[in-house]
């Protein structure tokens, strides 16, 4: 009998409709498995009470016949959802100690969809970070080693790297991520899990802390494509109290996914062919084509032509929006303050944000004030939401000619922890091919498709047209279902 950790949502929902176990049951079994992991470092807070509440409330329901659409599922909550009673911190000492008072929207949507929370993940601070390792409460591991015989700590991916990992390990069944320039696609691919980011709007932002407010959007991570759909499913949809949430429907997408692709047209962006490409990155790619082609679909050579500029324009446009939202931590009204013996204001100002934030968004809020200068503002930032408005327009025109787009997800497989952190510039490019399409605000989709040499898992990331998240999806069961990816890391966190 498959052990309960090892079902994702679909078969908890299932299993449990069907009796074969119940919801206290799967509450127990998870909080154990949490609770086992701590060499992970994938959880800031654990809540097991509020698991097993949620479990009574679904067995209640059970018994009643009122049962939701995710009764008897726990999952994992991304620590940038304020949920209420519950710390929540963006991983950053500022927020050290923050209990919010309301919950945010995507959080209340899932709970009353009848899920539980095993706890809050730990994630890259103000979700900048492609590694999780500037979380001010220690790095994520991967659960992931290389099979060369070492025993190097890899990176889990970033800013939604405890949700990777604790995925991965089998520790949560699913996940909240959210995805700014990639956060939940990168780790999706450097954990061999699915992840999606959805159409910007499709789930509101009340209650994420903010980082870049053009660019945020929350979505989910879960062990492949049916459970991202559900999970998206009851995530989404309109929130009057987020200005960029999207007034639309939120379609059926478990019911209506699909991998017969015939009559749909797959496009290869020349672009993201990159230097120095991995030839295994490359080979991988190539068989995703053929995987697509034998699907049903049409493939189709296209161009998107200010690809290159994508990571300039996001680490313009990115960092000064940061600067803009950080500017509230100052110590006066919530959160750390830093307050000198005989400070006067502006000390304690100055006091508070070294104390609260750490490197990297120090470097982010620094370059973020440079462009947003009365010196350079027509410099960089117009001219960046200028090109910004030409990638946009480039996947406008691609979208003409075909229904979805497929590139690689990463340029390469997890490396170790700190091998890249010293280069800033660096960790930066890991966000190459997963930037553009957060700056133009379509639904992409990251899927694991293989593993390369040392045994880590690959990803291929599906983009689609704004709002078609069912041709996302649809294209990436397609892939998984060629794949047959079922590697899974060895247990040498819970020994």
């Amino acid at each position: 009998m498959t052990a309960i950790t090892d079902l994702g949502i679909a078969g908890l929902r299932d299993g449990f409709r069907a009796g074969d176990f119940s919801a206290r049951e799967i509450a127990d079994a998870f909080n154990g498995a949490v609770a086992g992991a701590k060499a992970l470092n994938a959880f800031i807070i654990e809540t097991p009470d509020h698991a097993i509440a949620a479990a009574e409330a679904a067995d209640r329901a059970r018994a009643a016949g009122e049962l939701l659409p995710l009764s008897g599922v726990p999952l994992g909550i991304k620590d940038l959802f304020c949920t209420a009673g519950y710390q929540t911190t963006a991983a950053s000492r500022m927020l050290g100690g923050f209990t919010p008072t309301y919950e945010s929207t995507v959080t209340a949507k899932l709970f009353a969809a009848g899920a539980g929370m095993l706890g809050k993940l730990n994630l890259d601070q103000f979700a900048m970070g492609s590694s999780n390792e500037t979380s001010a409460f220690g790095n994520v591991v991967s659960p992931w080693r290389r099979n060369d015989g070492g025993n190097a700590a890899l990176a889990p991916g970033g800013s939604s790297g405890g949700s990777s990992s604790a995925i991965a390990a089998r520790i949560v069944p699913a996940a909240t991520g959210t995805d700014t320039g990639g956060s939940i696609r990168q780790p999706a691919a450097f954990t061999g899990i699915a992840g999606i980011k959805p159409t910007y709007g499709r789930c509101s932002r009340f209650g994420i802390v903010a980082f870049a407010s053009s660019l945020d959007q929350a979505g989910a991570m879960a062990q492949d494509v049916r459970d991202s759909a559900i999970l998206l499913e009851a995530m989404s949809g309109f929130d009057p109290k987020d200005s960029t949430s999207l007034d639309v429907a939120v379609p059926q997408w478990e019911a209506n996914l699909s991998s017969d692709l015939k009559g749909k047209k797959v496009g290869i962006p020349k672009e993201y062919r990159v230097d120095n490409m991995p030839p295994e990155i490359d080979a991988l790619w190539k068989q995703g084509i053929e995987w697509l082609r034998d699907a049903g679909a049409e493939i189709v050579d296209v161009s998107l032509p200010h690809t290159r500029y994508a990571l300039p324009t996001y680490y313009i446009i990115a960092p000064a929006e940061a600067s803009s939202n950080l500017a509230r931590y100052d110590g006066v009204r919530y959160g750390l303050r830093d307050l000198p013996e005989g400070a006067n204001l502006q000390e304690m100002y100055a006091a508070t944000r070294a104390a609260g934030f750490g490197p990297e968004v120090k470097r982010r809020i620094l370059i973020g004030t440079y462009v947003l200068s009365a010196g350079f503002y027509d410099a960089y930032y117009t001219k960046a939401q200028k090109v910004r408005a030409l990638i946009a327009r480039d996947f406008e025109e691609a979208f003409r000619q075909v229904d979805v787009l497929l590139t690689p997800t990463a340029p390469s497989a997890a490396f170790a922890l700190g091998e890249k952190s010293a280069d800033p510039l660096e960790m930066y490019l890991n966000d190459v091919f997963t930037v553009p399409a957060s700056l133009a605000g379509v639904p992409a989709m990251s899927v694991p498709a293989g593993l390369d040499g040392q045994g880590l898992p690959l990803g291929l990331q599906i983009i689609g047209r704004p709002l078609d998240e069912q041709g996302v999806l649809n294209a990436g069961l397609a892939i998984e279902q060629r794949a047959g990816f079922t590697a899974k890391p060895q247990n040498w966190w819970a020994k």
